[in-house]
């Protein structure tokens, strides 16, 4: 299972719906590229709910990604507004979806709008691996030194954890449980991360717990899918994976710290250390 957007199109490839290159000024998509308004506005005819019109925007973006290379210039965020034919702050919305998704990276200055996000794979992660961006080599160091901080965390929750603390943990496995019930290993790495934050935060050194959750936002800022690696399905080994996590937080609530400590050895030197 792939999640990645980027197409492999040629350069010269025709975005979906009629974009085409001699329409495009710089890379720009042309505003007019494919979009009939019909005369309704421009919310097309306000048919819909807000999230669902911003969805739609989103979608158009996506399709014009899939056709063109990664790290093709999309157009101006003007530009990209009208082609989708919404109001200002539905494309707002839009772009902050196509963010969150890892489809688009905004440029600021000249020659900057909207461009589809480049990715890079990472080392082999198991049976998986992590798309990143242009940055891969600082998600490298930034993991090495993560894994490195693990145990210092897992020593801290296991003094300073308290009830409220363990529910809180088993909510994020709860997340990461609904992640592989739903097949969707990008929401799986979300939660996970999620989790690892909350463990950070028990610690009462701040300088530590600040450190380590800087070094998850990086991980996750610069992280754009997870893809396939390897003859097992992605789904089963993101199922092994919580079931490590779900171990870690029972080891954690008994105070066990032999049994703590072991599974945090295990997470940090299986080939999935990232999550």
């Amino acid at each position: 299972m792939t999640v990645t957007p980027e197409g492999t199109a040629s350069a010269g490839a025709t975005a979906s719906g009629g974009v085409r290159p001699d329409q495009r000024r710089g890379g720009a998509a042309s505003p007019s590229a494919g979009v009939s308004h019909g005369g309704r506005g421009p919310e097309g005819g306000g048919r819909g709910t807000a999230s669902g019109r911003a969805e739609g925007a989103a979608q158009r973006v996506t399709e014009l990604i899939e056709s063109l290379p990664p790290g093709s210039r999309l157009g101006t965020k003007e530009e990209m507004r009208t082609l989708c034919g919404v109001s200002v702050g539905t494309f707002n919305e839009a772009l902050r979806l196509l963010q969150s998704r890892g489809l688009v990276t905004v440029k600021p200055g000249p020659g900057g709008g909207l461009f589809s996000a480049e990715q890079s794979p990472m080392v082999r992660l198991g049976n998986s691996v992590l798309a990143l961006d242009t940055q891969q080599n600082d998600v490298a160091d930034a993991v090495r030194i993560r894994d490195a901080l693990d145990p210092l965390l897992i020593k801290d929750a296991l003094w300073h954890a308290s009830p409220a603390d363990i529910a809180s943990l088993r909510d994020h496995i709860t997340a990461m449980e609904r992640a592989v019930d739903d097949t969707d290993p990008v929401a799986f790495v979300h939660a996970n991360w999620r989790l690892h934050a909350a463990i950070a935060a028990i610690s009462p050194n701040s300088l530590l717990s600040s450190l380590y959750t800087s070094l998850l936002d990086l991980i996750e800022g610069h992280t754009l899918s997870v893809l396939p690696s390897g003859e097992q399905p992605l789904t089963e080994y993101i199922a092994q994976r919580h079931e490590l996590h779900r171990a870690l937080v029972d080891a954690l609530d008994r105070r066990d710290r032999d049994e703590a400590l072991r599974l945090i050895h295990e997470h940090n030197t299986s080939p999935a250390a990232p999550y």
